[in-house]
C-alpha cells in the first residue's frame, strides 16, 4: 500500500496533517491553507500522495508526489 499524507479536519477545531491510517497528528493548524502547504512540503519530500479532505471528512483534491505507476517511462 502506498503511504500518503492527509489534511483532515480536527473535531476539536482546526486542521491536522497525518499519515494515512495513522491516528497521531504530525502537525496541527488553526486554518486549512497552512495545513495544506505544510502537508504538500512533507509529501514532496517523502514522495507520497497528498490527500486533502473536506470539512465533512470526504476526500477532496489529491496530489501525487511519488512515482505514478500509470505513467510509462521512456
Amino acid at each position: 500500500m502506498v503511504k500518503s499524507h492527509l489534511v483532515i479536519s480536527n473535531p476539536k477545531g482546526g486542521w491536522d496533517v497525518r499519515v494515512s491510517g495513522g491516528k497521531k497528528t504530525i502537525k496541527h493548524f488553526t486554518t486549512k491553507q497552512p495545513a495544506i502547504d505544510a502537508a504538500r512540503t512533507i509529501s514532496k519530500n517523502q514522495k507520497t500522495e497528498l490527500v486533502i479532505c473536506n470539512k465533512d471528512g470526504r476526500i477532496g483534491p489529491k496530489d501525487s508526489h511519488g512515482h505514478d505507476p500509470r505513467i510509462i517511462d521512456g
